[in-house]
């Protein structure tokens, strides 16, 4: 039986594409269309020849990052947004709504134009979860633009944001959950963390269950210029509230994990008929490239307590889906990065 296996999909992007980034000071700039263009092909390319019978675009062209891609730019926001802070010492900031109505700028099926040019093998699309896009709505209540008219537009926006994906032609739609851990940690009583699984269920109910087959949900504890915002938080408190999302697929780091074994027994656990589990067995964030017999280990590891049909394997965390760490810190913060230390 063949263990199936998928790419969370972010791949660094070409130095000469960063550079050009931060001359142009716009990552929208229709100057780097070409690049953009040669970086998805380059990212395209590489993925098959490796044999992923699955691939993404690499984020190539998610012009802010993976998190905010779809509202970057709304002119109903303030950059004062939610706080997300980092083991390194930074703080990435979400954009906060300051009037309705909520509205996508951007849906994530635009990436598959692109990509479909250049692919020969099934695409899958990130998204990001209804949950995370929740933290722009402040704490005090807009006027005249309730939390509830907003969460009806954000699941409204979020489904068709899927259905579009599914309609170009994504054979899986992968929504990334990376706030799940981080939940834990900024409320350990588990009232954020049941928020946010209950928000993203009323989306995910909205689809059929075929079609659930092709939805997946990726955790991982936020990987961000080497650093992690909740590596610290003991996976024991998330995963059994994560299986209760009603996903086909999961994907979740396990390979830069202290304690694999363990976390897989709670997998086990947890983990319902009809779900299917990718463990990550590969570790992006360190610098050490993984050997093929650890990436073996892993595996053989994972298949002791996951039955195989319901098994898979992926990487942790997916490369550097924003700048990458070749820029300077002052030209991080311009470009949404507030750093906690002088420069």
């Amino acid at each position: 039986m063949k263990i199936p296996t998928e790419p969370i999909g972010s791949i660094p992007r070409p130095l000469a594409l960063i550079e050009a980034i931060v001359e142009a000071g716009d990552f929208a700039d229709p100057r780097l269309d070409a690049l953009y263009e040669a970086a998805i092909q380059d990212t395209i390319q590489a993925f098959e020849a490796t044999g992923s019978p699955i691939i993404t675009d690499g984020e190539q062209r998610k012009y802010h990052n993976f998190w905010t891609y779809s509202v970057h730019g709304s002119q109903n926001t303030a950059p004062d947004g939610f706080k997300i802070p980092f083991s390194a010492g930074h703080v990435r900031r979400m954009p906060r709504l300051t009037a309705g109505p909520f509205h996508y700028r951007i849906y994530a099926d635009r990436y598959l134009d692109v990509a479909k040019r250049y692919a020969h093998r099934p695409l899958k699309q990130a998204v990001i979860s209804p949950s995370a896009l929740s933290l722009m709505y402040p704490a005090e209540d807009i006027p005249g633009y309730s939390r509830q008219e907003f969460i009806d537009d954000l699941l409204r926006e979020h489904e068709m944001e899927i259905r579009l994906c599914f309609e170009k032609g994504a054979q899986k739609v992968q929504i990334d959950f990376t706030e799940g851990r981080l939940a834990v940690k900024l409320d350990p009583s588990g009232n954020l963390l049941n928020g946010f699984i209950g928000l993203n269920n009323l989306a995910l109910s909205r689809f059929t269950p075929e079609e659930r087959q092709r939805i997946g949900v990726h955790t991982c504890p936020g990987g961000d210029l080497d650093s992690t915002h909740s590596a610290d938080v003991d996976y024991a408190d998330l995963l059994p509230s994560l299986f209760e999302l009603r996903a086909g697929n999961f994907y979740v780091a396990l390979a830069g994990e202290k304690d694999r074994g363990r976390v897989l027994k709670i997998i086990r656990e947890y983990l319902k008929p009809e779900q299917r589990v990718f463990v990550g067995v590969v570790s992006p964030i360190d610098p050490r490239v993984d050997t093929p017999e650890e990436v073996r280990d892993r595996v053989l590891e994972a298949a002791q307590y996951i039955p195989l049909e319901q098994l898979g394997t992926t990487d942790d965390c997916g490369f550097a889906p924003l700048l990458g760490r070749l820029i300077s810190r002052r030209v991080l913060c311009a470009f949404g990065v507030h750093c906690l230390s002088q420069f």
